[in-house]
C-alpha cells in the first residue's frame, strides 16, 4: 500500500470514528430527553389529541382509508402514487389522503396508527414523535 493510500485509509477510519462517536452521543442525549417525565407527559397529551382528532374526522375521511386499503389489496399503483408521499410509515402512520393535502394547516394528515386506530396529525414525519 502506498503512503497516499495509507493516509486516505487512516483519514476515512478517523471520519468513521468521529461520525460514530457523534451518533452515539446524540443517542444518549435523545434518550435522556425522551425519558424526562415532562416530555413523556407532553407526548401522551399529543398522542391523545391526535387520536381524538382522528376519531372526529373519521366519518369524513374513512373513504380515503377504504380507497387506500382497496388499492393495497389490488396493487393499484396509480392510486397509491397519488396518496400523500410523506414518510410517516416509520412512525407507525400512513397518511391515506391525496398528495398535496398538507399544504394547508387546516388539513392534517389522516390515517391509522400502528394499533389500527384512526389518527390525525399535523407536521412532517421528522417533527412527529
Amino acid at each position: 500500500m502506498t503512503a497516499p493510500e495509507e493516509e486516505r485509509r487512516v483519514q476515512e477510519a478517523v471520519r468513521r470514528h468521529v461520525r460514530n462517536s457523534a451518533f452515539a452521543e446524540a443517542e444518549k442525549v435523545i434518550s435522556a430527553l425522551l425519558s424526562d417525565p415532562g416530555v413523556q407527559e407532553a407526548r401522551a397529551q399529543v398522542e391523545a389529541a391526535e387520536t381524538q382528532l382522528g376519531m372526529e374526522l373519521r366519518v369524513h375521511l374513512q373513504p380515503f382509508q377504504d380507497r387506500y386499503d382497496q388499492a393495497v389489496r389490488d396493487g393499484d399503483a396509480a392510486v397509491l402514487t397519488g396518496i400523500c408521499p410523506g414518510k410517516h410509515g416509520g412512525w407507525g402512520r400512513i397518511c391515506v389522503l391525496d398528495d398535496g393535502h398538507e399544504v394547508s394547516m387546516e388539513a392534517p394528515h389522516w390515517g391509522r396508527n400502528s394499533e389500527g386506530q384512526p389518527i390525525a396529525w399535523v407536521g412532517s414525519a421528522p417533527d412527529d414523535w
